[in-house]
């Protein structure tokens, strides 16, 4: 019997933890970014914000400031700088966008990379086969024939044992249908250490040396030949760099909360894109995936130690990818983003429900890094920077949340006071005797052109830019960006609540775990909605009738934030729709490139799934009474455990001692919890011994099992450990 060949040679290489409480020697020949460009972006950004701050000093201080006031313009100030930071960001990147259009396409060929050794790395977590390995199997036949040599490496955490058997059936058929040039290589680990970071972290440590550079998927993610092509070209041209990342598009949205996200994405993306790259240089960001790195610098200077403490602070990092882009460039690596390379595509959340779930765990995962900041020494300031903007852009939201509670608070005192402050008449802000209301307009006015620049540069830039003027069109572009801001407007208050609701829970103690990311857009029940969206709606509810007891004006002013958050309930119902979506695109609303000329990697990746449209996997119950394809998918199952010498796997122990009990292998099967069940799959040699009891027992098994032999893998980490 020919045995299905699943994992290379290993080719170890060491990954040693970092220690964040010593600074690291930096080599003398690391290059360095212009440090104008950031002190233009500090010196704008807090330059405006004084001056906001200052207008509100004064709109506020006519008559002297009370303590509530005081309250009032200190987190006015927190919160300002946020945004004044991030319309600098958006100006320098609008002008920097404008000049990559002009930029003409390299016309040399570049360095020769057919020496060159480049791993497509795919960790997948409990996700559909069919997406999954579909995108797989046209990343291999679309990288057939390219110069260099290129492997797709699947890097399976699952923990569900129906996912597993189909996994394996995938792989089976997935060989089949790969290109001789570009192998397909799976591992599924037996113990999923450090989620996401451990499991890439074990490939390095056992396949690393084989490889010069690692190109990291999600899995959803998708990009073209040529885009891996320029990526690798880009790293041998440059070998002080250790990591480059891309801007993602979005890509193969449906329902309308998607198609939101995605006309966003492409269209203020590169804008904002352009802005971090402009400044950051080359000490740029890692967004997780969609990038390339050198693995001999990541094996260096970018294992993650855990930190001290118990989740959700301590622990293993969830947010690695920004302190592994931090930890390279502490060691001397450069870590750019390359805004202008296009072809690099994902999917997002489906709906608003799945965007708060993502959410809860990424909040975690950044509210991590402030241990990251206290403890680590010898980061780039820039580094720093950049986990301070991912902290506070959760952070943010329940400061919005306390300035709208202190304002409603001072409003409510002043009411009450006499004379009236809310006269019959409308106005913008309350008539209070101790605002400047001229200077409060102003300051309005200000606020919201800063707000709303970054879309404005978009709509410009798109109306400038060759590929949204051809594909999209001038009227289409202007009319998705009038849809989306006054769709984002409403759905903006629901995402400040849910954030805010995040951010408590992990200042509580709670951790997030670990669930795979839904990925299909079949929306939720009304009752679902109705369920994760009440604390929204009740929030709105709320504030209206304060505001209502306060003054009718007042309950106008808020009114953009209220409404939001009292329709949260038929929004999220409404934009998890297709039939949403799809009414949109006819109408010609958020329509982008991407969706007009589909991406060939994106088309490919789905044509490829009905490859394993009519996968037959098997279950336990039947491997387990048929030893012949036991010892068939053997080869498939990673017999490394990493476990400490006489550590015991507790699921897999368990699953040993029920065959004492149960008095059918059916029996036996119903008693296994899933972990249990991965355990068992993940162990050749006590799948066979389990088999075997039930083998040995009086009751009729199958033919295949009366002619089986008995399988034992040879020694591993597993024989002495597990």
């Amino acid at each position: 019997m020919t045995l299905l060949r699943a994992r290379p040679t290993e080719f170890p290489i060491d990954m040693p933890s970092q220690t964040l409480g010593r600074s690291v020697a930096v080599s003398a020949r690391r290059p360095t970014s212009g440090m104008w460009r950031k002190l233009f972006i500090l010196v704008s950004s807090l330059a405006l914000t004084a001056w906001a701050t200052y207008e509100m000093h004064e709109v506020l201080s006519v008559s002297g400031l009370t303590l509530l006031e005081w309250a009032l313009l200190a987190i006015f100030a927190i919160n300002i700088v946020w945004v004044c930071y991030a319309f600098v960001n958006a100006t320098m990147g609008f002008f920097s966008a404008l000049g990559s259009l002009m930029k003409k396409p390299r016309g040399d060929a570049g360095p020769d990379l057919r020496n060159t050794r480049t791993v497509i790395a795919f960790p997948i977590y409990n996700e559909s086969v069919e997406h999954i390995f579909g995108t797989v199997l046209a990343t291999a036949q679309m990288m057939s024939g390219a110069p260099g040599r290129f492997d797709c490496f699947i890097l399976s955490d699952t923990t569900d044992p129906d996912v597993a058997l189909a996994e394996e059936a995938a792989f089976e058929r997935i060989r089949q249908q790969s290109p001789s040039d570009v192998r397909v290589w799976y591992r599924r680990r037996t113990i999923n250490h450090h989620r996401k970071a451990g499991n890439i972290r074990d490939f390095v440590t056992r396949w690393g040396g084989r490889y010069d550079y690692m190109i990291v998927y999600d899995a959803d993610s998708y990009m073209e030949r040529d885009t891996l092509l320029e990526l690798v070209r880009q790293m041998e041209e440059a070998p002080r760099t250790g990591l480059i990342q891309t801007i993602p598009q979005l890509v193969g949205a449906e329902s309308l909360f998607a198609r939101i996200q995605q006309f966003a994405a492409a269209l203020y993306g590169p804008v904002l894109g352009h802005g971090i790259a402009w400044w950051a240089q080359k000490e740029g960001n890692f967004w997780g995936h969609n990038a390339i790195i050198r693995v001999r610098a990541m094996a260096s200077a970018a294992g993650l130690p855990e930190l001290p403490g118990r989740a959700p602070f301590g622990g293993h990092i969830l947010s690695h990818d920004f302190v592994e882009a931090a930890l390279l460039r502490r060691a001397g690596w450069n870590v750019e983003i390359k805004p202008a390379l296009s072809g690099s595509f994902e999917q997002g959340p489906p709906t608003i429900i799945d965007l708060v779930i993502r959410d809860r765990r990424w909040c975690q995962g950044n509210m991590q890094h402030m241990l990251v900041l206290l403890k680590t020494r010898g980061l780039a300031w820039t580094s720093r920077f950049h986990l301070i903007t991912g902290i506070f852009s959760y952070l943010s939201s329940p400061l919005w949340l306390v300035f709208i509670t202190v304002g409603m608070a001072l409003s409510l005192q002043n009411s009450f006071m006499r004379p009236s402050y809310f006269g019959d008449g409308f106005s913008l802000f309350p008539t209070w005797p101790v605002i400047d209301s001229v200077r409060a307009l102003n300051l309005f006015i200000v606020t919201m052109v800063i707000l709303f620049a970054p879309k404005i540069y978009g709509l410009i830039y798109g109306l400038i830019s060759p590929l949204w003027r051809r594909q999209v069109g001038l009227f289409r572009t202007t009319l998705g960006v009038v849809t989306e801001t006054l769709l984002s407007v409403l759905i903006a208050p629901i995402m400040m609540v849910t954030q805010t609701s995040a951010v408590i829970s992990v200042l509580t103690g709670r951790d997030s775990g670990w669930s795979p990311q839904k990925r299909t857009e079949d929306g939720y029940s009304l009752m679902a909605t109705l369920r994760h969206s009440a604390p929204a709606m009740t929030l709105g509810v709320v504030l209206s009738v304060a505001a209502m007891i306060i003054s009718p004006v007042y309950a106008a002013w808020l009114a953009p934030a209220t409404i939001g958050l009292i329709l949260s309930v038929p929004l999220s119902y409404w934009t998890a729709k297709r039939s949403a979506g799809q009414g949109f695109r006819k109408a010609g609303a958020l329509v982008s490139p991407a969706e007009v000329v589909l991406p060939a990697s994106f088309a490919a990746a789905q044509e490829a799934q009905h490859v394993f449209a009519d996968l037959r996997p098997g279950d336990l119950y039947s491997l387990l009474l048929d030893q012949v394809k036991q010892q068939r998918r053997c080869a498939l199952v990673d017999t490394h455990w990493s476990l400490a010498r006489n550590e015991v796997h507790t699921p897999l122990a368990l699953a040993r001692a029920r065959t004492e009990t149960a008095e059918s292998a059916a029996e036996y099967v119903a008693s296994l919890s899933k972990g249990e069940k991965i355990a068992l799959l993940n162990s050749c040699r006590d799948l066979a011994s389990v088999s075997s009891v039930f083998a040995s027992s009086s009751r009729p098994l199958s033919p295949s099992v009366q002619s089986g032999g008995h399988l034992m893998p040879a020694g591993t980490a597993h024989d002495r450990s597990a």
